[in-house]
């Protein structure tokens, strides 16, 4: 494989890399948040994940910008 090259699998790759710190990010967060009680109690994972999507989509929009 040559450095540099945008390939199919690197592409799948990236991405399924996100997907995966993404949920293991909100997964972890929502455990924090709950053992120490910081989160309403009306609140569910979904809630939690809603969160981290907007920082997500706000950074990726800063670095589009950015650019």
């Amino acid at each position: 494989m040559i450095c540099g090259q945008d390939t199919l699998i690197e592409r799948v790759g990236r991405r399924a890399g996100f997907l995966f710190a993404y949920f293991f990010f909100t997964t972890v967060l929502f455990l924090i948040v709950t053992v120490l009680g910081k989160m309403p109690v009306s609140w569910s994972y979904y809630h939690v994940m809603g969160v981290t999507f907007l920082v997500t989509l706000f950074g990726v929009v800063a670095r589009r910008f950015l650019m």
